[in-house]
């Protein structure tokens, strides 16, 4: 049987039901019972045995079915043998009592296995019972008054284990689902934490190194830019944070803004053509992480002077000027693609205009 999260959910409350609206059949053997020849004390034992062997099947269900659901097998086994061992006394007690009409009893013993036992001691334990009552009935009263109870049987037991078979396929489809849910919210995260940090890493070591080189020529703009450094610090601190918790959304004004003192930090001058407005406010985001990681690129690897950022109303283009592999295909830039893929647009990677530095493209 399949593992479940919680005995809390429907089937392990309600499941019971399932099988217990087909004793709606004991209304033959009732009839019988109120209609045969008889004292009224027969009648009424009777009925108090048919009474007993309901009770016994509803429990045995219920607490199968919940134990099931809430994932203890080892509880469920023992309490169905005891409730198994309970219904067939009492099939035997009905059996002396009224005859062949007591068979209304057998598709129930038969299939109740089913709700409790795991596959194959389910099957051994049904068709035993089956094996037994198949030939002490026909022994007892014949074949042609038993055989249409045992074909009301195999077709309980099939309707019985198709059921349970479809729901353990469900729940194994739901669980499949949940960890590709949870493979793509830790890749997710991986991918957000990778940019945050890997663009704002960039930026403290170039200011680091800035400051290195004017603490003793210019100690003023060197405190200024260590001042810059801890502020871009807490600033990462809150958006790895907020990616954490799944409340980090890039806006593109803040890494158009963000990009500039990046480059400005690695004396590369910064060139915008277009403005945010011009861009479809449905790829904004998608651009936002983009040119985040595009920056970051060149400002690592392209030893560049110039990195011009063209935006359009479905695109994004970020052109250098420096020595090639500006944009490098790494973590990050994998991330971007994916990102620009999910949104359903495409990235490209070329060479910089006159074939010298790196184009990054997005479009759409």
């Amino acid at each position: 049987m399949s593992p479940r999260k919680s005995g809390t959910d429907a089937w392990g409350r309600w499941g019971w039901l399932f099988g217990a609206i087909w004793l709606v059949f004991f209304a033959f053997p009732v009839t019988y019972i109120w209609t045969a020849d008889g004292s009224m004390v027969w009648r009424l034992a009777a009925t108090a045995v048919v009474a007993a062997f309901m009770v016994a099947y509803v429990m045995t269900v219920r607490l199968s079915t919940h134990l099931v659901s809430a994932g203890e097998y080892a509880r469920a086994a023992r309490g169905g043998r005891v409730g198994l061992v309970a219904m067939v006394a009492t099939a035997l007690m009905l059996a002396a009592l009224i005859g062949p009409n007591a068979l209304t009893a057998f598709p129930f013993i038969v299939a109740v296995p089913v709700f409790f036992l795991p596959w194959r001691a389910m099957w051994t334990t049904s068709v035993t019972l089956f094996a037994v009552g198949v030939v002490s009935s026909t022994v007892a009263w014949g074949l042609s008054r038993t055989v249409m109870f045992w074909g009301i049987a195999l077709l309980v037991l099939a309707t019985s284990v198709l059921s349970r078979h479809l729901e353990e396929r469900q729940e194994s489809a739901r669980e499949v689902e949940g960890q590709l849910a949870l493979t793509e919210e830790r890749e997710r995260v991986a991918r957000d934490v990778h940019d945050v940090l890997g663009h704002s890493l960039t930026v403290v070591t170039v200011k680091t190194e800035l400051a290195q080189r004017l603490i003793d020529v210019d100690p003023q703009a060197a405190k200024q830019e260590l001042a810059e450094v801890q502020d871009l610090s807490r600033q990462a601190l809150a958006e790895i944070r907020a990616t954490v918790g799944g409340l980090r959304v890039a806006r593109l004004a803040d890494e158009l803004e963000a990009a500039r003192v990046a480059l400005a930090g690695a004396g590369i001058e910064m060139e915008v053509c277009g403005s945010v407005t011009d861009v479809d406010p449905r790829h904004r985001i998608t651009l936002a992480w983009v040119l985040r990681e595009a920056v970051t690129n060149v400002v690592r690897h392209s030893g560049a002077s110039r990195c011009t950022v063209e935006l359009g109303e479905s695109s994004l283009r970020v052109v250098d000027d420096g020595v090639g592999g500006g944009v490098v295909e790494g973590n990050g830039l994998c991330g971007a693609g994916e990102r620009v893929r999910q949104a359903g647009g495409q990235l490209s990677l070329g060479a910089g205009r006159h074939g010298e530095g790196t184009a990054l493209e997005v479009r759409w």
